[in-house]
């Protein structure tokens, strides 16, 4: 028996990596105005908040902090239709407009649902978050 064996190539030969992306999906981050729609769950109470704008290709999920885990276990199925819009290249208000119509999250299983009405807009995403009552972010001082 002999202990001169050559490892298997995948250990001495360089990898060719190649780089595979995700679903598609909107950018989550804009320093512009931005228009949202509220989210609530079964009792009305708002959870959270759908955000886009059109400029920057962006829409996003602003949770009320005082909703807990309650806003961050909504956030799938909307996502889910989020990407569905992204695919068939709607723009970020036109998804919004998307979800305003069908006005819950998942057909057979309801939590949450858009609160009727409730499509505004905001000068930006700190105002937003003012809105849903998160902490302000604090700069970092360099």
């Amino acid at each position: 028996m002999s202990t001169d064996r050559n490892p298997p190539g995948y250990m001495t030969e360089d990898l060719q990596l190649r780089e595979i992306s995700g679903p598609p999906s909107y950018k989550g981050i804009t320093d512009k105005s931005v228009d949202y729609i509220a989210i609530a769950n079964q009792s009305d109470v708002i959870i959270a908040y759908i955000y886009a704008n059109n400029e920057d290709d962006v829409v996003g999920w602003q949770i009320r902090p005082a909703a807990g885990h309650e806003a961050h276990s909504a956030y799938y199925p909307w996502m889910i239709k989020l990407r569905d819009c992204k695919a068939r290249g709607l723009r970020p208000s036109a998804a919004l407009d998307e979800l305003v119509r069908d006005e819950i999250d998942a057909p057979a299983n309801p939590c949450s649902h858009v609160v009727p009405g409730s499509r505004q807009h905001a000068v930006g995403l700190a105002a937003l978050k003012q809105i849903a009552g998160a902490p302000p972010t604090v700069a970092k001082s360099s």
